[in-house]
């Protein structure tokens, strides 16, 4: 990934212009490979993000006796 720190928002705002990306033009076979390898990876950490953000929400709930 960026070196710069990946946020969920910075994830999404990249899956879409790999999205406009490949709807606007013909990627040649190896930047179609890349940016089809980059998605799979963004995707993965949103899941991800998501997923830690639900048991947080969980366990806060939780705490509270609120769930």
């Amino acid at each position: 990934m960026n070196s710069k720190k990946l946020t969920y928002n910075k994830a999404i705002d990249e899956l879409k212009t790999i999205i406009i990306e490949m709807e606007n033009s013909e990627p040649d076979v190896e930047a179609l490979n890349n940016n089809v390898k980059r998605a799979v990876d963004l995707i993965k950490f949103c899941r991800s993000e998501l997923y830690i953000t639900e048991e947080n929400i969980n366990k806060i709930l939780e705490d509270a006796d609120l769930n």
